[in-house]
């Protein structure tokens, strides 16, 4: 449990005491408030005779020449190891038999692929390293008329915690029109209620049959279907609605940070970090050091050219920007898939594109999953929307967003795809050596060690190298973010089973991740994805321990395979354990 960083980082702002005291429904030992204006102080209103676009400070600017040469190593010894790696191939002898020889040239083109996937994995890092920005904040225009949205699926989460999400809502600072507004599935009598108590605007969409269609804008039991029905009947009344998913609590200042980047006439959305407050279990710890990348580094990549991605947790969207795509996207990822509509899109009123901004600020906390199944419910989802995006709807938008912010997409959304086509072709590789006796890339053993140590050193390197522009409030201040990397590696069989399920088209549909007392318990079907190739991997051992296709470096793989497969039911099963004399005792 990390406790609240004393020192506030360089170009953090220190804030009022009534600021702190107004996050009393947060968790009490971390400091939010401190972290809630990570971007800097606001500049004053832009002069009438000047147009405003907002500015961006480079994060590079610090430490600027140790940043480019790091950069460059990672780059370097990665491209160096695939490029000697490709060299070194040789075809096999036609001459084998046809069995082994198409498992050689197999296993030569998946060993190729998996490290080509390195190469572009490395590429991301580097490229978003140098070109990470912070937008500069600036005083918002109190003339926008602003709505605060926030969804309740009675049943599934619980009303006090979105009670408590509405009364923090009501506490939020705003000079203009500003008013609440609860998006209720279920058109609840007791949620009514609890919103005439609160003095909060209710709307549902239930049993109106056009809000509620099996696909599109009003799909049913969607969160895009529930917004774009409210902005149907109530967008023209607002300018900007700001919103956060139901458990994320909005800080006093959530209003004052985001609106301000409006100014700029093409900017459709600002979004800022999320940030799991129930920072009291593993999974929930390792799952928000997972984020660290995206949040961190990548996003703030995207404000170089206005392109940052949309998330659902917390974000501020001009209307007229949503309306002129059509409302959020119908997807099962709809923040993801309506960032690349939005930006594809060009404002009407000026005939450019539609521009996004990325805030380091940490505007509003939220509940992250606490159990396996939970963790991997959300993973999936993520995981399948991406898969679905890229390979239905990519290469058509791509064209509209132009080279640069095509190439920015397609290396943000390529970690879920290739993280699962390479484990396939692992697994690919693994069969053909210790089933079939194959042989692929013959080079020294020796010199393969050590340039890929090289390679994967500058890499995680570079990885550590950029914790200190993380923008979590809980984490230790030079973590090396170790938990992070492992929940993603965890998660590969994961990734997997969604890429092969969107790549089959087999339906998937949007699950609402369960909060507080509704918290999915963990059971053995939770590890089931795991536990198949598992299976699968013992399987191959076996076989080439009977047929004598045994080979040290050729074991390392199913091995490791295997090792990420079993550790997450290990770890509940040990942990689960543990927790039983403890509930006996109590």
């Amino acid at each position: 449990m990390s406790p609240v960083r004393e020192k506030v980082p360089t170009g953090r702002v220190r804030v009022s005491a009534a600021l702190q005291a107004a996050t009393m429904l947060l968790p009490a030992r971390y400091n939010y408030s401190a972290y809630s204006v990570l971007a800097g102080p606001a500049d004053a209103p832009p002069t009438e005779d000047r147009p405003y676009t907002v500015r961006m400070r480079r994060l590079a600017r610090r430490r600027p020449v140790l940043t480019v040469l790091i950069t460059l190593f990672a780059f370097a010894f990665e491209s160096t190891f695939f490029g000697w790696l490709i060299a070194s191939i040789e075809i096999p002898d036609r001459r084998l038999d046809p069995l082994l020889y198409g498992g050689a040239i197999g296993m030569i083109v998946a060993t190729a692929t998996i490290e080509l996937f390195r190469l572009v994995n490395v590429v991301t890092l580097c490229l978003a390293t140098l070109w990470a920005r912070d937008p500069v904040p600036v005083v918002p225009d109190t003339t926008l008329r602003v709505a605060f949205l926030t969804t309740i699926v009675p049943g599934k989460e619980p009303v006090a915690m979105v009670e408590q999400t509405l009364r923090a809502a009501r506490n939020v600072r705003y000079g203009g029109t500003y008013e609440v507004w609860l998006l209720d599935e279920g058109d609840d009598a007791d949620v009514k209620a609890m919103c005439e108590r609160l003095g909060v605007r209710h709307f549902s969409r239930r049993g109106i049959e056009k809000f509620n269609t099996p696909a599109g804008a009003f799909k049913a039991k969607t969160k895009h279907g529930n917004y774009n029905s409210w902005v149907d009947v109530h967008g023209d009344d607002y300018d900007v609605f700001v919103s956060v998913d139901p458990d994320h609590v909005p800080l006093p200042n959530f209003c004052e940070r985001l609106l301000g980047y409006f100014r700029d006439p093409d900017v459709g959305f600002v979004v800022g970090p999320q940030i799991y407050g129930n920072y009291d279990n593993l999974v929930t710890r390792w799952a928000e050091s997972q984020q660290y990348l995206f949040h961190s580094l990548l996003q703030r990549a995207g404000n170089r050219r206005g392109i940052a991605m949309l998330v659902g947790t917390n974000n501020a969207v001009r209307i007229k920007a949503l309306q002129s795509i059509g409302g959020l996207q119908d997807s099962i990822t709809e923040d993801m898939a309506t960032s690349l509509a939005l930006h594809a899109a060009r404002n009407p009123a000026t005939g450019r594109n539609w521009r996004s901004v990325y805030t380091p600020d940490v505007l509003a906390v939220g509940e992250g999953p606490s159990s396996w199944t939970d963790y991997f419910t959300q993973q999936h989802r993520w995981s399948r929307g991406t898969d679905e995006v890229v390979l239905r709807t990519f290469a058509r938008t791509a064209r509209r967003l132009g080279p640069g912010r095509a190439l920015h997409y397609g290396l943000l959304m390529s970690y879920y795809p290739l993280t699962a086509l390479a484990w396939l072709l692992g697994a690919v590789n693994a069969f053909c050596y210790l089933v079939l006796g194959a042989q692929g890339v013959h080079v020294p053993q020796e010199v393969w060690l050590m340039l890929y140590i090289d390679a994967a050193f500058f890499q995680i390197g570079l990885y550590v190298f950029n914790r200190r522009h993380n923008t979590s409030p809980h984490e230790e201040a030079g973590s090396s973010g170790l938990t992070g990397m492992v929940a993603s590696t965890l998660s590969t069989p994961i990734y997997v089973s969604s890429f092969v399920g969107a790549l089959l088209r087999r339906k998937a549909g949007f699950v609402v991740t369960p909060k507080g007392d509704s918290t999915s318990p963990d059971r053995l079907a939770t590890f089931a994805p795991g536990l198949r190739w598992a299976v699968f991997f013992v399987a191959m051992l076996v076989v080439a321990e009977l047929t004598g296709h045994v080979d040290n470096a050729m074991f390392m793989w199913p091995a490791l395979n295997l090792l990420i497969c079993l550790t997450p039911p290990a770890l509940w099963f040990v942990l689960r354990r543990r927790r039983r004399p403890e509930e006996s005792e109590a």
